[in-house]
Protein backbone atom coordinates (compact mmCIF):
# COMPACT_ATOMS: atom_id res chain seq x y z
CA UNK A 1 0.00 0.00 0.00
CA UNK A 2 1.20 3.52 -0.77
CA UNK A 3 0.78 6.38 1.70
CA UNK A 4 -1.67 8.09 -0.68
CA UNK A 5 -3.88 4.97 -0.53
CA UNK A 6 -3.94 5.12 3.27
CA UNK A 7 -4.88 8.81 3.12
CA UNK A 8 -7.80 7.99 0.81
CA UNK A 9 -8.90 5.17 3.13
CA UNK A 10 -8.83 7.51 6.13
CA UNK A 11 -10.81 10.15 4.21
CA UNK A 12 -13.39 7.53 3.17
CA UNK A 13 -13.85 6.36 6.79
CA UNK A 14 -14.05 9.97 8.05
CA UNK A 15 -16.73 10.69 5.46
CA UNK A 16 -18.70 7.50 6.20
CA UNK A 17 -18.63 8.09 9.96
CA UNK A 18 -19.41 11.82 9.68
CA UNK A 19 -16.45 12.70 11.88
CA UNK A 20 -14.79 16.11 12.06
CA UNK A 21 -11.03 16.63 12.12
CA UNK A 22 -11.46 18.20 15.55
CA UNK A 23 -13.18 15.10 16.95
CA UNK A 24 -10.57 12.83 15.37
CA UNK A 25 -7.74 14.90 16.86
CA UNK A 26 -9.39 14.77 20.29
CA UNK A 27 -9.73 10.96 20.05
CA UNK A 28 -6.08 10.51 19.03
CA UNK A 29 -4.74 13.20 21.38
CA UNK A 30 -1.30 14.56 22.07
CA UNK A 31 -0.94 17.30 19.47
CA UNK A 32 -2.69 20.18 17.80
CA UNK A 33 -5.62 19.33 15.50
CA UNK A 34 -3.56 20.91 12.70
CA UNK A 35 -0.71 18.44 13.21
CA UNK A 36 -3.02 15.42 13.61
CA UNK A 37 -4.91 16.36 10.45
CA UNK A 38 -1.65 16.89 8.53
CA UNK A 39 -0.41 13.49 9.72
CA UNK A 40 -3.59 11.71 8.67
CA UNK A 41 -3.35 13.44 5.28
CA UNK A 42 0.20 12.09 4.91
CA UNK A 43 2.22 15.26 5.49
CA UNK A 44 3.45 14.63 9.05
CA UNK A 45 4.01 11.54 11.20
CA UNK A 46 2.21 10.44 14.34
CA UNK A 47 4.05 9.14 17.40
CA UNK A 48 3.80 5.38 17.91
CA UNK A 49 1.19 5.89 20.64
CA UNK A 50 -0.85 8.22 18.43
CA UNK A 51 -0.57 5.82 15.48
CA UNK A 52 -1.95 3.08 17.73
CA UNK A 53 -4.88 5.30 18.74
CA UNK A 54 -5.52 6.24 15.10
CA UNK A 55 -5.39 2.58 14.07
CA UNK A 56 -8.02 1.71 16.70
CA UNK A 57 -10.21 4.63 15.67
CA UNK A 58 -10.02 3.89 11.93
CA UNK A 59 -9.74 0.07 12.35
CA UNK A 60 -6.44 -0.05 10.46
CA UNK A 61 -4.08 -2.97 9.98
CA UNK A 62 -0.73 -3.19 11.77
CA UNK A 63 1.06 -2.21 8.54
CA UNK A 64 -1.18 0.84 8.13
CA UNK A 65 -0.60 1.79 11.78
CA UNK A 66 3.16 1.61 11.25
CA UNK A 67 2.85 3.71 8.10
CA UNK A 68 1.30 6.53 10.20
CA UNK A 69 4.52 6.55 12.27
CA UNK A 70 6.87 6.73 9.27
CA UNK A 71 8.51 9.97 8.17
CA UNK A 72 6.47 11.01 5.11
CA UNK A 73 7.49 12.38 1.76
CA UNK A 74 6.13 15.91 2.22
CA UNK A 75 4.69 18.28 -0.33
CA UNK A 76 1.22 17.30 -1.45
CA UNK A 77 0.76 19.53 -4.50
CA UNK A 78 2.55 21.06 -7.42
CA UNK A 79 2.68 24.83 -7.90
CA UNK A 80 0.59 26.55 -8.87
CA UNK A 81 -2.15 24.68 -7.04
CA UNK A 82 -5.52 24.33 -8.74
CA UNK A 83 -7.78 24.18 -5.67
CA UNK A 84 -9.12 27.75 -5.18
CA UNK A 85 -8.61 27.82 -1.41
CA UNK A 86 -5.05 26.51 -1.62
CA UNK A 87 -4.36 28.82 -4.57
CA UNK A 88 -5.17 31.82 -2.33
CA UNK A 89 -2.25 30.87 -0.08
CA UNK A 90 -0.05 30.65 -3.16
CA UNK A 91 -1.38 34.06 -4.20
CA UNK A 92 -0.54 35.48 -0.77
CA UNK A 93 3.05 34.34 -1.18
CA UNK A 94 3.24 35.69 -4.75
CA UNK A 95 1.92 39.10 -3.67
CA UNK A 96 3.33 39.46 -0.15
CA UNK A 97 6.26 37.02 -0.14
CA UNK A 98 8.92 39.62 -0.87
CA UNK A 99 7.36 41.95 1.73
CA UNK A 100 7.36 39.24 4.40
CA UNK A 101 10.99 38.42 3.52
CA UNK A 102 12.06 42.06 3.84
CA UNK A 103 10.21 42.64 7.12
CA UNK A 104 11.42 39.40 8.74
CA UNK A 105 15.02 39.96 7.70
CA UNK A 106 14.95 43.61 8.74
CA UNK A 107 13.80 42.54 12.20
CA UNK A 108 15.87 39.36 12.67
CA UNK A 109 18.72 39.41 10.16
CA UNK A 110 19.79 37.19 7.26
CA UNK A 111 17.83 33.97 7.64
CA UNK A 112 14.50 32.22 7.30
CA UNK A 113 11.39 31.38 9.33
CA UNK A 114 11.31 27.66 10.03
CA UNK A 115 8.43 25.53 8.79
CA UNK A 116 9.85 22.69 10.89
CA UNK A 117 10.02 24.41 14.31
CA UNK A 118 6.60 25.89 13.65
CA UNK A 119 3.24 26.49 15.33
CA UNK A 120 -0.06 27.20 13.61
CA UNK A 121 -3.46 28.11 15.00
CA UNK A 122 -6.70 28.85 13.19
CA UNK A 123 -9.88 30.38 14.52
CA UNK A 124 -13.17 31.71 13.25
CA UNK A 125 -13.89 35.39 13.89
CA UNK A 126 -17.58 36.29 13.63
CA UNK A 127 -18.21 39.34 11.46
CA UNK A 128 -21.59 40.70 10.35
CA UNK A 129 -20.17 41.17 6.82
CA UNK A 130 -19.03 37.53 6.68
CA UNK A 131 -17.04 35.48 9.16
CA UNK A 132 -13.27 35.76 8.93
CA UNK A 133 -10.50 33.17 9.10
CA UNK A 134 -7.72 34.10 11.51
CA UNK A 135 -4.47 32.21 11.16
CA UNK A 136 -1.50 32.64 13.44
CA UNK A 137 1.85 31.21 12.33
CA UNK A 138 4.94 31.18 14.49
CA UNK A 139 8.21 29.78 13.21
CA UNK A 140 11.65 29.82 14.77
CA UNK A 141 14.09 32.21 13.09
CA UNK A 142 17.00 30.32 11.55
CA UNK A 143 19.95 32.52 10.60
CA UNK A 144 22.16 31.64 7.67
CA UNK A 145 25.61 30.41 8.68
CA UNK A 146 28.47 32.43 7.19
CA UNK A 147 31.08 29.79 6.38
CA UNK A 148 34.69 30.50 7.16
CA UNK A 149 33.96 33.51 9.38
CA UNK A 150 37.07 34.68 11.24
CA UNK A 151 38.08 37.59 13.42
CA UNK A 152 35.27 40.06 13.98
CA UNK A 153 33.11 38.61 11.14
CA UNK A 154 29.85 37.13 12.45
CA UNK A 155 29.41 33.39 12.06
CA UNK A 156 25.61 33.70 11.67
CA UNK A 157 23.27 36.14 9.99
CA UNK A 158 21.60 37.49 13.11
CA UNK A 159 20.71 41.19 12.95
CA UNK A 160 23.68 43.29 13.88
CA UNK A 161 23.21 46.08 16.42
Amino acid sequence: MKREDLTEKILDIKREKGWTWKSIAEAIGGHSPVLITAALLGQMKLTKAQATEAAKLFELSLGEERMLNEVPYRGSFQAPPTDPLIYRFYELVMVYGTTWKELIQEEFGDGIMSAIDFDFEMERLPDPRGDRVKMTMSGKFLPYKYYGATGNSPAYGYKED
